[in-house]
């Protein structure tokens, strides 16, 4: 048999492991950006499919915060119950395509497939997600930000899968908030998005965390523009765009030419910050 006719779906990760420690494996899950990059009617194998793996599915809460399964799909996290603070990613997730894409699209498909685009993305980066991988070598976590390598492009080795995401206590703090600017309401690829989420006590901002997506070849934090509301009253008139535009660096394409995709980076993310305020949040 050709491996290009292998089509193998284990129900154990050890099982996965071995499988692609040994054939050059393409990794399914939910296959919503893998199909509609085959040029065939079929998936191009030697094909591992991972979502008969119940140990990668599920969202859990502990001490040292949230752990996402690989596998979770967006229409688990958009119904499970999370702190505020996710509140970015849940709307992000209503965002990943119609009902039946965010009933099968996965959080670890839609990082690894590495678009610029990705809705998930900036809001995870504000979370601090930490990507896990394992392979019959052993497992190793590294920083979202440091996974994304650029487009297409990710941190993870022929023979490693990703397990899990994890969200540190600290980031499960404060409330978050997203949004999308496209040719359209829905069912659209992002011309820019922003994510944020916001530590208030006192109406005095504690903590900050802010990302811009589709405006570079990976989704990026702004330090810079998080330094300039900690210690302050919330005020979106912080954000100014010598904190945002250096730190982008937006393309043409069919959906905007890279001035516009800079010129409105920055008042979207005042949107996005807009409704945290002590006066909207209340």
């Amino acid at each position: 048999m050709s491996t290009e006719d292998i089509y193998h779906r284990p129900t154990t990760l050890s099982q996965a492991l071995e499988a692609l420690a040994e054939t050059p494996f393409r990794i399914a899950a939910g296959c919503t950006d893998l199909f509609p990059a085959t040029e065939r009617k079929v998936l191009q194998g030697p094909v591992l499919d991972i979502t008969g793996i119940g140990e990668l599915r599920g969202i859990s809460h502990g001490p040292d915060g949230v752990t996402m399964g690989a596998t979770t799909t967006w229409r688990d996290v958009i119904e499970a119950d999370l702190p505020p603070a996710f509140d970015g990613l849940k709307l992000a997730a209503r965002e990943v395509g119609a009902r039946q894409i965010q009933a099968r699209g996965t959080l670890a498909g839609n990082l690894c497939n590495a678009s610029p685009a990705a809705d998930g993305v900036p809001p995870l980066l504000t979370l601090d997600a930490v990507v896990e991988l394992a392979s019959l070598r052993g497992t190793r976590q590294l920083p979202l930000s440091d996974f994304l390598k650029g487009p297409r492009d990710v941190d993870r080795a022929p023979d490693e899968i990703v397990t899990r995401l994890h969200i540190p206590a600290k980031a499960t703090e404060g409330q978050g908030f997203f949004l999308k600017l496209g040719a359209r309401k829905y069912l659209v690829i992002s011309i820019a998005m922003t994510a944020a989420r916001i530590v208030l006590k006192d109406g005095i901002v504690q903590d900050a965390a802010l990302a811009i997506g589709a405006c570079s070849p990976v989704a990026t934090r702004l330090p810079k523009a998080e330094a300039a509301l900690i210690g302050q009253p919330l005020d979106v008139a912080r954000i100014t765009g010598d904190l945002i535009e250096p730190v982008l660096a937006p393309i043409d394409d069919a959906r905007a030419d890279a001035g516009y995709r800079r010129g409105t980076a920055t008042e979207l993310l005042r949107r996005t910050l807009a409704p945290l305020t002590p006066e909207r949040a209340a």
